[in-house]
């Protein structure tokens, strides 16, 4: 009897595990399921993400063309103008006006021109083109002439200054 027993008992181990088994099996598709929706769904926010950062781009290159658009119309009939007017100082003031449009908006967008003359060389700032020597002792060190003009966008250097540093 007792192997009868042996037997029920290991016939009753094997179904416990075979149900145990089952259960895991069932589980593991479960989450083999939840893994490659979790997949798929980060795969398509990711390209979601990309398109939306490219469009974004374009798009804020549109906002800086449309601001402008003004200043090019304005040089278009400074242009057509030009070859009639006698007047040099007419010129003169029509491009300065043209030119102050163009700063006023530039400035509204975030750009900061950088003034480097008399200051102190400064790498993180400044490109030296050349040194020169000079006779005031003060200048030493500091920016003689500019050469290009840096740009500063919402405070972070764009362009830097091209100077020439006094030795």
């Amino acid at each position: 009897m007792d192997s009868l027993a042996e037997n029920v008992e290991l016939n009753e181990a094997k179904e416990a595990l075979a149900l145990r088994i089952k259960a895991l099996e069932e589980n593991l598709k479960d989450q083999e399921d939840k893994y490659l929706r979790l997949y798929a769904d980060f795969e398509n926010n990711r390209k979601r993400s990309i398109k939306e950062k490219a469009e974004y781009l374009s798009l804020a290159s549109k906002d800086i063309i449309v601001a402008l658009l003004p200043v090019l119309d304005d040089v278009e009939r400074a242009n057509a103008n030009n070859a009639h007017v006698e007047d040099p100082q007419a010129l003169k003031e029509g491009f300065s006006l043209i030119f102050n449009k163009l700063s006023q908006i530039m400035e509204a967008k975030g750009l900061k021109a950088m003034e480097t003359l008399h200051e102190a060389f400064n790498y993180e700032l400044h490109e030296a083109i050349a040194n020169v020597p000079v006779e005031d002792e003060s200048m030493k060190g500091k920016i003689v002439d500019q050469v290009e003009k840096g740009y500063y966008l919402n405070d972070k250097v764009i362009r830097y200054a091209k100077v020439v540093v006094g030795q």
